[in-house]
């Protein structure tokens, strides 16, 4: 239920040793919420011009959940909080449905175009069965379809413990996830194991995979596959290169910023409360732990303002210090929005957190599958607000750059092409993560998407149970969708229809 669903299942989700997650009466969530939320509020149809906002999700969670910390008294707590991010985000997406925004036109009558793309790929792939894993990096390691997670979890001696073996990939995970932003054009790995060749995020999962079992994140020779921090700030931007094969012929984009999130990844696991002895994986510790995960027919239910805590909290120092900063407190993946209601501080902020999110969605299947934890609250998580997603929204129309920020963007794109290794066609207008641009564009992506799960879920005939959850819709519609659109219309790069100036941390 929630984030994943009774159809979720695939060999990429599989796990052969030790799983519990086949107890009877499991599931990966106790809240059905993150399907097409059950409302009586009335959207007119998509191509009539105008549209209300989506009902917001509701809890169904049986153990009660930690509360959003008080804007009023805590604005930094709450923009910091998971809660912030579907209702900071509703006010840019309430301006786009009245095609008000500072920086694009939206034209609502190309709604219903992209339903019915996103239902089209999730057809051609899934149906009949609709057997659709949840959106996360496990996928990602399997491809060319080695079952590489597998492979591992049966290297190990059969007398290791489930709980080491799940601490064990949510070190993988984690750093697998934090190297996990856009690689460019150019960039490619050829895989230890088959010798094939993978680019963007199957390529970048593939060689965390391979430094991860080859003991690069490790420093005990005696068990090269974990992390630890020691291992992490002893790390250079010349090992990483090395680990990803990175030369002038095979350039990536932001090496130095995602060197910079593990070295300081190794700084983070100084804090004992969620790291214990500084390993990603003693955050398993931390949550089974904690005061608010409860014992339910037989296994741990925890709440996700926890685990999400430890993930915002344990993880504040790898953020580079230029984000935005609230009362000397640094947000995060946080951005001031021109559309945002008029308001003189915090007000104007819209939050997307989403690594962070990337990193939940993640993490939260193999401590399911080892661990058989239960997510009490996963109704809170969004859509991932990134190029994949948002890109599928501006190549097939309803969002349209307008033009003088299209013009300021070209020329930025000129710019940049100057640079060596930087593409030079399929000109498409580029801007830096924190531009209003980027910023209002990744928020219209949180609530659309949000609204196309209502009218996929429509389109497809499916409801209560047996609708597709907002994890399986990006998994298997809107992100692979927004990647072979954006193939198909720019053939040789491959790109977005606009382009960010990654440093490495963001996307």
């Amino acid at each position: 239920m929630g984030l994943f669903s009774k159809k979720s299942g695939s060999r990429a989700n599989s796990v052969n040793s030790d799983s519990k997650s086949n107890r009877k009466g499991s599931t990966t969530s106790v809240s059905s919420s993150l399907r097409s939320p059950a409302s009586t509020t009335k959207m007119s149809l998509p191509g009539s011009g105008w549209a209300t906002l989506p009902p917001m999700p509701v809890s169904t969670s049986p153990i009660e959940l930690p509360r959003a910390p008080d804007p009023r008294q805590d604005p930094s707590g709450y923009l910091r909080s998971i809660y912030a991010v579907r209702e900071t985000s509703r006010h840019v997406l309430e301006a786009a449905l009245k095609d008000k925004l500072t920086n694009f036109q939206v034209d609502m009558s190309k709604f219903p175009d992209v339903v019915n793309y996103v239902v089209s790929i999730i057809k051609r792939d899934y149906a009949p069965d609709y057997n659709i894993p949840p959106h996360g990096r496990w996928q990602h390691f399997e491809v060319g379809g080695v079952p590489r997670v597998d492979q591992m979890i049966q290297s190990w001696p059969a007398s290791l413990d489930v709980c080491e073996k799940t601490k064990r990939l949510i070190d993988l995970f984690l750093v697998s996830v934090l190297l996990d932003a856009g690689a460019g054009t150019k960039w490619q790995y050829k895989a230890k194991d088959n010798g094939k060749i993978y680019r963007r995020s199957e390529g970048l999962a593939v060689a965390s995979y391979d430094m991860f079992r080859s003991g690069l994140f490790s420093s005990n020779p005696q068990q090269p596959e974990q992390v630890n921090g020691a291992a992490l700030k002893a790390l250079t931007v010349e090992t990483l290169a090395n680990g990803l094969q990175i030369s002038p012929e095979n350039p990536i984009d932001g090496l130095e910023g995602r060197a910079s999130l593990l070295i300081k990844l190794g700084d983070a696991m100084d804090n004992k409360e969620y790291f214990g002895s500084g390993r990603p994986g003693n955050m398993l510790d931390y949550l089974l732990q904690h005061p608010t995960t409860k014992a339910i027919d037989g296994g741990p239910v925890v709440a996700v303002p926890t685990f999400w805590n430890a993930l915002m909290d344990g993880l504040t120092p790898i953020w580079p210090p230029s984000r935005t900063q609230f009362d000397g407190i640094s947000l995060g993946d946080a951005w001031p929005c021109s559309s945002m209601p008029p308001a003189p501080g915090w007000e104007r902020i819209v939050c997307f957190h989403k690594l962070t999110q990337w990193l939940a969605y993640s993490l939260m299947v193999p401590m399911n599958k080892l661990m058989g934890i239960v997510w009490a609250g996963d109704h809170l998580f969004t859509g991932l607000p990134e190029y994949r997603n948002g890109g599928l929204l501006i190549d097939l129309g309803l969002l349209t750059l307008k033009e003088a920020q299209e013009k300021r963007g070209i020329e930025a794109y000129h710019q940049n092409s100057k640079k060596v290794g930087q593409p030079s066609v399929e000109v498409a207008p580029m801007f830096t993560p924190d531009d209003d641009v980027i910023v209002e564009w990744r928020a219209c992506t949180l609530g659309f998407l949000d609204m196309l799960l209502l009218e996929v879920n429509r389109t497809l005939g499916f409801e209560g149970e047996q609708a597709l959850t907002l994890a399986q819709m990006l998994e298997a519609g809107t992100w692979k969708g927004g990647r072979e659109i954006a193939e198909y219309s720019r053939p040789n790069t491959k790109e977005p229809p606009i382009m960010i100036l990654s440093d490495g941390t963001v996307f």
